[in-house]
């Protein structure tokens, strides 16, 4: 492994990792694949590769800020990397609990039509810093509320990056504004919002939208670099995760409420495409529902 410093703190109740900060200098972290019950935040700040995730691969350069929610899988291709990385459990800082207060969930994380990362700017960049320097000072020489003023560095971070990022996606929708589909793009991104709890195939979308089946395929790969089933499926899995961290539904309750009358079938898509057993992911990832409405 690279030979960056690394701060830990583990979870006294269960052993966990509960918040990780560490410098690398190599690929060797992130060489094989990824499915981690944690949050995992890494600032790429030198080299350049490709990065594969779940049902899409995309390329990356130079200070590129990524974001993956638990059990999002991923994979990073290159050679010469280095940059910083922030891991977090949920039952340490919960962006489901915190979303009115740092609003990063749909912008760094669990937002299914955007790319998993975003350039950092020079703005950006002096914040995180700061924020990163906060951090290890913290952890380096503790005192009274650690885990509070952790908690209260980690919103500022997360707050700074939604901020930048949502300035980037615009520039995005304009591009794609060039091309004559953002209207079909927009109305698929409603349509899966609205309907993905009944709607689970890509034909009943294009039928939904009038509009051919391999056109709106095609449409979709070439805009989202996912195909239209891999949107679906992932969203279906967003929502399934979120329902299990927050609620104390049974499996059978949220098969059915997800459209699925079946609950093994639902099991076994959910372990299929999240690679752990939805009973599994509430054990290891957490279950807040002591504070959920």
């Amino acid at each position: 492994m690279g030979s960056g410093t690394s701060y830990t703190l583990i979870n006294e109740q269960n052993g966990n990792l509960a918040f990780k900060i560490f410098q690398f200098d190599d690929n060797s972290y992130f060489d094989h694949l990824q499915r981690n019950n944690y949050y995992s935040l890494i600032w790429i700040q030198g080299g350049f590769g490709r990065v594969k995730t779940g049902f899409a691969e995309y390329e990356f350069e130079s200070n590129s800020l990524f974001s993956f929610a638990p059990y999002q899988p991923f994979l990073f291709s290159s050679r010469v990397i280095n940059g910083m990385a922030i891991y977090f459990h949920a039952d340490f800082f919960c962006i489901h609990k915190h979303d009115t207060e740092v609003t990063c969930n749909g912008v760094l994380f669990n937002n299914v039509y955007e790319k998993p990362f975003f350039s950092v700017d020079d703005s950006l960049k002096l914040k995180l810093n700061e924020v990163i320097e906060a951090i290890r000072s913290e952890i380096k020489n503790p005192g009274f509320a650690q885990y509070e003023l952790l908690i209260s560095y980690m919103k500022i971070f997360l707050i700074a990056a939604s901020r930048s990022k949502s300035m980037h996606q615009p520039e995005t929708i304009s591009l794609r504004s060039e091309k004559k589909e953002p209207f079909i793009l927009q109305n698929l991104k409603e349509a899966i919002e609205k309907e993905f709890k009944t709607k689970h195939t890509p034909g009943e979308y294009a039928e939904m939208l009038n509009i051919s089946l391999n056109a709106l395929s095609k449409i979709a790969k070439s805009h989202f670099n996912k195909t239209l089933t891999g949107l679906i499926t992932e969203r279906i899995i967003i929502e399934a995760k979120r329902e299990l961290y927050l609620t104390n539904k049974s499996v059978k309750e949220l098969a059915y409420e997800l459209g699925y009358d079946d609950e093994y079938y639902f099991s076994r898509f959910f372990k299929k495409n999240a690679s752990i057993s939805p009973q599994m992911y509430r054990e290891t990832v957490g279950f807040g529902k002591e504070e959920s409405n």
